[in-house]
Order: structure tokens, then C-alpha cells, then sequence
């Protein structure tokens, strides 16, 4: 009897901070406007607050009210979809939101047939096969952009493959998702997508490149190059949001950098803060994540 009370008390006093918890965040789910699925793996983010959030694998996010202001825009930025954002102010419902995102149509392609006999492979990107010292290790929803850069000016056609070189340590077979960018963006970064189709991959093993092939996507490989990205993501039904930053523990795989080149080529995406140039350098080589692709060169 005495334990029933005991019980009962503590669920008494539980309850009132269990709701007070709730109050203070922004949660829902993430879905398409047409078909009601969910969206996994969208970027959700308070414009003012800089902090934001990753939807799971079955759309859902959560992350902490607003601080620094009563009210303020959660833009949400999802593969394949139009941006959009939403008011959260005071008297406006904010658990448990079904947000829905219309889908960007592709415009397809007018399909070019070239001879085999003038297809050549071409590798872009890095060329080592031994890692620099270091790690690059991201946080859920942050990406790392190495532009593998056309430099001999060839006549490229279609993306054949990209690879990354995943270190050792850290968890190397956790998901992660492969993006692909115009350098259309401010100061050249990456921004207007090449690759709309949502491909999570996992590697076998870590400390060795991984390859992954893109040849049924038919991406057209930009003239000048284009950025080919790691994206850490959330597998399964856990949560994540930048307000927990400050507790980070190790998550995921480990990238690994070069230094084979004299300009910084890689970028870091951060949800709520956006792009940056990563401008580190070693003995006057520039600090780079180890990516390639494997692009067709079209033979004149």
C-alpha cells in the first residue's frame, strides 16, 4: 500500500515538469503535401535562434523554443522540396506540427547519345591513397563539401561515381547520406542540388576508400566542377537537435582529410548558420576532406 502511494506520488510530481519539458520545445513531423509520407533527413532550423534540428528516419523532429526572441521562422530545408518557413510565436501551437512541404519537379533532360569510343573515365578530386593527419568527424544534419574542380578544362559528361575515404576510428559503418552541389552559391559554395534522389549509404569497414556508384542517376557533371558532400544523419527513431551540442559525444564515421592542394576546397554546412570555407592549412597545403568522383570525359 505504501509503495502504491510512493508511486503515486512521484507520477504527481512528474507530471507537471514532464509538461512544463514539453512546452519548451518544437516538435512534429515533417510530410509531403501530396502524399502525406514523411520526409526523413530534412534540416530544420530557427532563423534568429541559429539553433535547429534533423528529422528521423519517419519525419519527426524536435528542438528547444526560442530565447532570444518571443517569436521567430522555422525554415525547413528538405532534398527534393521547395523551402519553407513557418512563425512560432506565443499562442501559436507548436507540439506535435504536421508540416507539410510541397515537392520541387525536375525538369528532365534532353538525353544526349555520344559514341562509346569517345567516353574516356576521368578521376577528379583527390588523388592519395594515404590520409592526411586528422579527422573530419560531423555532427547529424552537418555536411563536409570537397569541389573535385575541373582543372585540365575537359569536356565532361555524367557522374560515374564519388568516394570517400572513411577513416578507422569512430563508427564507420553508420549511415550517411551523399550530396551532390552546383558551387552556384555565395562566394562559390555549394548551394543548387545535383543530385535529388535521397541515397543513405553505409560503408563495410573503415580505413579505406568508399565508393559509391551514381551512374543511373544520369547527373550532368558541371563544366567548372561541382561539390561532392558528406551528410551525417540520424538512422532509426532517435532525435537530434544543435541545442545539445555543448553534451556531443562521437557519432558516426570519421572523414579523413588530404593535403594535396594549395586552395581550400572544402566547405561545412551547420544547421542554423549555413555554409563556411574550412581555410586550415599545413606547411602552406590547405586542409581538404579525401574525395573524388569518376566523371565521363567526352574525347573531342
Amino acid at each position: 500500500m505504501l509503495q502504491r502511494v510512493l508511486s503515486l506520488l512521484f507520477l504527481a510530481l512528474l507530471l507537471p515538469a514532464l509538461g512544463f519539458a514539453q512546452e519548451n520545445k518544437i516538435s512534429g513531423r515533417i510530410v509531403d503535401e501530396k502524399s502525406k509520407e514523411p520526409i526523413p533527413f530534412a534540416s530544420i532550423g530557427l532563423r534568429e535562434e541559429q539553433t535547429g534540428a534533423l528529422t528521423n528516419e519517419y519525419g519527426y523532429f524536435q528542438l528547444a523554443m526560442p530565447e532570444k526572441n518571443p517569436q521567430d521562422s522555422l525554415i525547413i530545408n528538405a532534398l527534393g522540396y521547395f523551402r519553407k518557413a513557418v512563425l512560432i510565436k506565443p499562442g501559436i501551437k507548436v507540439q506535435d506540427m504536421i508540416i507539410e512541404v510541397p515537392k520541387r519537379a525536375i525538369a528532365l533532360k534532353e538525353v544526349k547519345v555520344v559514341s562509346s569510343a569517345k567516353i574516356k573515365n576521368m578521376e577528379m578530386g583527390s588523388k592519395s591513397s594515404t590520409p592526411g593527419e586528422g579527422m573530419i568527424q560531423g555532427m547529424p544534419g552537418s555536411q563536409y563539401a570537397f569541389f573535385v574542380k575541373n582543372d585540365k578544362n575537359k569536356n565532361l559528361g555524367n557522374v560515374r561515381s564519388v568516394s570517400f575515404y572513411i577513416g578507422e576510428n569512430g563508427f564507420p559503418r553508420e549511415p550517411f547520406r551523399v550530396r551532390l552541389y552546383k558551387a552556384d552559391g555565395n562566394y562559390n559554395s555549394p548551394n543548387t542540388d545535383l543530385l535529388t534522389d535521397n541515397i543513405v549509404v553505409s560503408a563495410p569497414k573503415g580505413g579505406e576508400w568508399y565508393t559509391i556508384d551514381l551512374t543511373q542517376y544520369n547527373i550532368e557533371a558541371p563544366k567548372e566542377g561541382f561539390f561532392v558532400a558528406m551528410e551525417w544523419i540520424v538512422s532509426g527513431d532517435k532525435f537530434y537537435t544543435t541545442n545539445f551540442m555543448d553534451n556531443y559525444t562521437p557519432y558516426g564515421q570519421i572523414l579523413r582529410p588530404t593535403f594535396e592542394f594549395k586552395e581550400s576546397r572544402t566547405w561545412n554546412y551547420t544547421i542554423g548558420r549555413g555554409w563556411s570555407l574550412i581555410t586550415l592549412a599545413s606547411n602552406g597545403q590547405r586542409y581538404n576532406a579525401m574525395i573524388r568522383a569518376e566523371v565521363d570525359m567526352i574525347k573531342d
